[in-house]
């Protein structure tokens, strides 16, 4: 078994793409619009599945927001300069959303290097340094 994707519920479907792939450098793998069922979805990653995990957008009509919850956590996605992405993220931010919430450094009790984002919609990620 391996894990194929997750949902996150958006509420403007591009800019969540746009932030995704321009911002973390993700790919836009697919698209489907369901108008009779009013949803729209978009699957981004860096690689396919059922060898990479990707994340499925949903953007339901006439939803602009969530509430987020108490109960999710955060995405982890491994990069090679956590300090780039947060810049990258930082420069994006004015027309995309999102932001960096925790500035790079060790992890609390460790050396690796991460950092915490969120996305224009709240959800966060947690960017772990992963030289190549």
């Amino acid at each position: 078994m391996h894990i194929l994707h997750t949902m996150l519920r958006v509420g403007d479907l591009q800019r969540s793409i746009r932030f995704y792939t321009e911002a973390l450098g993700m790919t836009l793998l697919r698209t489907t619009e369901r108008p009779e069922q009013k949803y729209d979805l978009a699957f981004v990653g860096y690689g396919r599945n059922p060898e990479h995990a990707e994340i499925e957008l949903t953007y339901n009509y006439g939803v602009a927001s969530y509430e987020l919850g108490s109960a999710f956590g955060h995405i982890a996605i491994g990069v090679t300069d956590v300090r780039a992405t947060c810049d990258a993220v930082r420069a994006k931010a004015p027309a995309l959303g999102g932001a960096v919430t925790r500035e790079p450094g060790p992890v609390k009790g460790g050396t690796t290097t991460i950092a915490f984002v969120t996305d224009p919609d709240g959800y966060k990620i947690e960017l772990i340094e992963r030289p190549r």
